[in-house]
């Protein structure tokens, strides 16, 4: 049987693979393993969720399963994840729930877990919770039961975290927002007002089925359309739970994550902030963005592709800046995990502070073009290995040099090796990666 739990918590088909009693057999669980973990003291836990429609529905089987065992909940209602994720260490809480499924479809939905602290939960514990679903556990009565209440002020004190964090406010910026019709609906903008900046939003008006239909950070054209509409200085691209931003210049030009985190490790490199003077990416960052921290004398640690991995990266190391070209960026001094907001206001910042518009600060980098090609294999551990396979990776390497890249990977989850390669031009990342492709092929 396959594990529950992906690297982002439990997804899937809301009322079709993820059900309301498999939500609260999952809280229920979890509160279980913390409880065994520390009996100190009766389990909190903090519930939010995005607002797509099913949220509602397994809001309340997650707050069921919870308090049916043992544990006290503190529902904050509609946040993004990272507001759940701060809210379970500002709270004192041992576990946070967030019922998200991110940047998917309205029809799915998930459920991510946070520990104490609002740290992602070790594997370990994950495959404890999973194992006690099938657990007959006997479950508390009286006074034992878990109770229920509401943190009214949520979205103030998370609003709070975010703007102490930055140290200049964004007077005189006109900045376009778009929420996705998600969790950042209402914070996003009250937030960004408060900083001082002239906002306006779009799909921000959620009806529990416009979850990122057609907006937010993976579709982008209305918001590069609003940016000239309003004459604005740069625009703002969140995902349905907010984890993420993505950004646009004046111009309605695209600044994706590796370019923010080259605006932003510059920024703390200045200020003395960067420790170890060192960025963390995933091995999918662009090429132009290796090229740019090395010219400008920043180090760039590479990971597997996700955020975990950035994030244990981030920690091991004790480096203070890490994320991902999607717009998962990681701040460990300030956040537990991506927060679209906090990057959003830091980026902004250093925009307001410079007096320097977006697409001259973003131009730190020069994006290669990138071509990836996925390859159906039979077996893409062996055609990975194959000796044949890795001397074309060589050959075109050798023939690339300092301004190319190819990243051969499997698919974590089918049997895919996928092909990536950077060039100087798309004609040459193009055919270079038809090239290898054809090879895999052949192999395979």
């Amino acid at each position: 049987m396959a594990r529950l739990f992906g690297t982002d918590g439990v997804r899937g088909l809301a009322n079709g693979d993820l059900t309301p009693e498999l939500a609260l057999a999952v809280a229920a669980s979890a509160a279980r393993v913390l409880a065994a973990h520390d009996r100190s003291h009766r389990p909190v836990a903090v519930v939010g969720r995005d607002p797509r429609a099913s949220g509602e529905m397994l809001e309340a089987a997650v707050v069921a399963g919870l308090a049916s065992a043992g544990a006290d909940v503190l529902r904050v209602g509609v946040l993004p994840t990272p507001a759940v994720a701060h809210l379970v260490g500002a709270l004192d809480a041992d576990l946070g729930v967030m019922i998200s499924a991110s940047h998917n479809p309205m029809p799915d939905n998930g459920i991510k877990l946070f520990a104490a602290g609002g740290h992602k939960l070790p594997d370990g514990i994950e495959d404890e919770i999973e194992a006690g679903l099938v657990s007959d556990a006997a479950r508390p009565t009286g006074a034992e039961i878990g109770r229920v209440s509401d943190v009214p002020d949520a979205v103030q004190r998370y609003a709070q975290h975010l703007l102490e964090s930055i140290s200049h406010p964004l007077t005189g910026l006109r900045v376009v927002v778009d929420c996705a019709n998600g969790a950042a609906s209402f914070a996003a903008p009250e937030v960004y007002r408060k900083a001082g900046a002239e906002v306006f939003a779009i799909h921000a008006e959620p009806d529990g089925i416009n979850i990122n239909e057609d907006c937010g950070s993976t579709h982008i054209d209305q918001l590069r359309a609003a940016v000239r509409e309003h004459n604005a200085d740069l625009g703002i691209a969140h995902d349905g739970d907010a984890d993420r931003c993505l950004a646009v210049d004046a111009a309605g030009e695209l600044v994706d994550g590796d370019q923010i985190m080259a605006v932003l490790a510059l920024a703390m490199a200045e200020a003395g902030e960067l420790t170890h003077g060192t960025l963390v990416a995933t091995v999918m960052s662009n090429l132009g963005l290796h090229l740019a921290m090395r010219d400008n004398g920043v180090r760039l640690r590479t990971t597997a592709v996700g955020d975990r991995y950035v994030l244990e990266e981030l920690r091991a190391g004790g480096f203070a800046l890490g994320g991902e070209q999607s717009g998962h960026v990681v701040f460990p001094a300030l956040a537990t995990t991506g927060d679209g907001l906090l990057t959003a206001l830091h980026l902004m910042s250093r925009v307001a502070a410079t007096g320097k518009p977006l697409a001259e600060l973003a131009g730190v980098m020069r994006r290669l073009p990138q071509v990836l090609v996925n390859v159906p294999v039979a077996d893409k551990a062996a055609v990975v290995g194959s000796g044949v396979v890795q001397d074309a990776v060589k050959d075109v390497e050798t023939e690339l040099g300092e301004q190319g890249r190819v990243l051969l990977r499997q698919s974590g989850t089918e049997q895919l090796v996928r092909v990536m390669v950077e060039a100087p031009s798309h004609e040459l990342a193009q055919a270079s990666a038809d090239r290898l492709a054809g090879v895999v092929s052949s192999v395979s």
